[in-house]
């Protein structure tokens, strides 16, 4: 178990650091699209060094409105 610990531990600090490597920490995430984009790039980890290069490009989600 210490071994998958070690392993997504690792992962993620790698695409902390590819996140950081794109600039996506320079300026912080101006919306939902931009946090999406980071959180995507983090957990894609060591995927961006082979080409991916994930990005969230829309967050317009419909939220229920509460009943008056």
């Amino acid at each position: 178990m210490r071994f998958v610990t070690l392993i997504v531990l690792v992962w993620l600090i790698v695409g902390a650091f590819a996140s950081y490597q794109r600039g996506d920490f320079e300026s912080g995430p101006e919306n939902c699209a931009g946090a999406g984009t980071i959180a995507l790039t983090v957990v894609a980890g060591p995927l961006n060094y082979f080409g991916i290069n994930p990005e969230v490009t829309d967050c317009n989600v419909t939220i229920p409105q509460p009943s008056e």
